[in-house]
């Protein structure tokens, strides 16, 4: 879930609301994972009467984001060359 609210967010800044129906999770689900985006520093929020936005707090966590997921890649290609299996 907490990738997929990364996922996003890496076009800009969504509301809650957007958020849920973006990710078709419940509310407090994503909230909750907000929570603990937020205490951990990866995005920020502002409020704006009732509604609360969030942004990635750096652009560098989609680029650390976006490099993970290249070493699990070629990691996952390598393993299967090395077990004979074909890659796509």
């Amino acid at each position: 879930m907490r990738i997929r609210i990364l996922r996003l967010l890496r076009d800009g800044e969504r509301s809650v609301s957007q958020l849920v129906r973006a990710s078709g999770e419940r509310q407090p689900n994503v909230s909750r994972h907000l929570a603990v985006l937020r205490a951990r520093g990866v995005v920020s929020s502002r409020k704006e009467g009732v509604t609360t936005y969030y942004a990635l707090s750096s652009p560098k966590t989609i680029r650390a984001f976006d490099l993970m997921r290249e070493a699990l890649r070629e990691s996952l290609v390598r393993k299967a060359a090395e077990a004979g299996m074909p890659t796509a």
